[in-house]
């Protein structure tokens, strides 16, 4: 039975994905009639480590969620005290977020002390077990991690294949649930005039931060096939990039796609966000490698078909030829996947996307913690 539950991972006034999921599922929780609460971190990177322009949000704290930003990533005596404060505390459950193994220590070390209580379990949700940036001492920061875990909570099939190489505790697989809290759809119309985009041009987006596993230069050369290139066909490329911009920007230049591509080089607050779906035909995702993506329920939300390659996860939650198309991640197979969304047109997709998503609540993925609680 779970009374009080305490969630470890980013959330306000730390930005992101993952921040908003944190708050979501607490709210979620708390809803329930469980005693909910977050504790994030007073410094979750050093400011070196940080590869985009902020960790913070300008965004007003949610309503509702009880926020301690208590945990220093980088400072073992604050891992002790967050691990004694929290066996104090009791919690009935711990739902601890791991997507790098730069936090194994600090996490490891503060969920060692917690179950000193006898008393607390422990459920890791795990966004990514193996990095898709590898660094020298991953393999021992997530082994130290692991080891402090109870149960396993992911979010697709290739994540739970991943951590079983480090753990043989129970894993339960549950899909990332649809983000709900950027409002409402609006136009595409609408949204185009927002942001000053040409009311019936065909336009594509890339959406995200940007890094080399994202595959933007797939895309890019995608755009730049005879397929694509006369097809009148623009790419809206929207996210802060969290590597060197000038490989982009000189590839758009060599390929002759300064007219074809629309860069909007900043992190989109939550506010803001529905505007640039609503505003694109189609969301592409052309990933080199993955593990699930945060765009996709992203797309579901907003009713938007979408093309993603099948690498990692991708795939799992994209029925290909229903919801949108699924394609090998190279350039000429990203090309023709656009080319046949815009052959069927977003209306031979939505019907199915409104039936898909119907499975990714936020209430099945509270269902299935408690389950995998029950089971540890």
């Amino acid at each position: 039975m779970v009374n009080k539950l305490v969630i470890i991972g980013p959330a306000w006034p730390l930005r992101g994905g993952l921040s908003a999921f944190d708050e979501k599922l607490a709210s979620t929780f708390t809803s329930q009639g469980i005693d909910s609460s977050i504790e994030t971190f007073s410094l979750q990177y050093p400011s070196f480590l940080f590869p985009g322009k902020s960790q913070y949000t300008e965004q007003p704290a949610p309503k509702h969620i009880k926020i301690n930003a208590g945990i220093n990533s980088v400072n073992p005596l604050n891992w002790i005290k967050m691990g004694w404060q929290l066996k104090q505390a009791k919690p009935d459950l711990i739902i601890v977020r791991f997507w790098l193994p730069f936090f194994g220590p600090c996490l490891g070390t503060i969920l060692r002390i917690v179950k000193w209580n006898k008393h607390t379990k422990v459920i890791s949700i795990v966004d990514n077990m193996i990095p898709h940036e590898r660094r020298m001492g991953d393999k021992l920061f997530t082994q130290y991690f692991a080891k402090a875990i109870d149960g396993f909570l992911t979010m697709s099939d290739k994540v739970s294949k991943d951590v079983r190489a480090f753990s043989h505790k129970p894993i339960l697989l549950s899909p990332h649930p649809i983000f709900d809290h950027f409002g409402e759809s609006i136009p595409k119309g609408n949204a185009r005039t927002l942001l000053n985009l040409p009311p019936t041009d065909k336009i594509i987006l890339f959406f995200g931060f940007i890094r080399k596993y994202k595959g933007l230069d797939l895309l890019l050369k995608a755009m730049a096939t005879p397929l694509l290139k006369n097809s009148g066909i623009k790419l809206l490329v929207v996210g802060e990039f969290y590597e060197d911009p000038a490989p982009y920007k000189a590839l758009i230049n060599e390929l002759g796609l300064t007219e074809m591509v629309i860069l909007h080089n900043e992190f989109v607050p939550d506010s803001e966000v529905k505007k640039y779906v609503c505003s694109a035909d189609f969301i592409i995702q052309p990933y080199i490698n993955a593990t699930q993506s945060g765009v996709t329920p992203l797309a579901y939300h907003f009713e938007k078909p979408m093309l993603v390659t099948n690498v990692g996860g991708l795939a799992d939650t994209v029925p290909n030829n229903k919801v949108g198309i699924v394609v090998e991640p190279n350039v000429d197979a990203i090309a023709q996947g656009i080319m046949k969304l815009y052959e069927n047109g977003a209306s031979y997709y939505v019907p199915n996307i409104i039936e898909e998503k119907k499975k990714y609540s936020w209430e099945t993925m509270t269902r299935n913690f408690l389950i995998l609680h029950q089971q540890i």
